[in-house]
């Protein structure tokens, strides 16, 4: 069934979409225009991606968002100024 008429989208299409990561209707437009046009299919892409149905980022990867959180960690350590002579004493 079609979903999106403008650009001619599928049901199947949006959920493999949504399968490869795209959890949002703007998410799903940026991976296929659907939502971009006349904008009447938004409210079926949202139901389409119901709650819960995509997969939390963790599990998509983990490795790459603990590098992310230690790299920022890292950052804003680094953002901490040293104290100067007179506050260490």
């Amino acid at each position: 069934m079609y979903v999106c008429s403008c650009f001619g989208i599928t049901e199947k299409q949006v959920r493999e979409h949504a399968e490869s990561g795209a959890c949002t209707p703007r998410q799903i437009a940026g991976a296929c225009k659907a939502g971009t046009d006349c904008g009447s299919c938004v409210r079926k892409i949202q139901a389409l991606l119901g709650r819960g149905a995509c997969p939390r980022r963790e599990a998509l990867d983990p490795v790459v968002l603990t590098a992310a959180a230690t790299t920022a960690a890292a950052a804003a350590a680094a953002a901490v100024p040293e104290p100067t002579a007179a506050e260490a004493a």
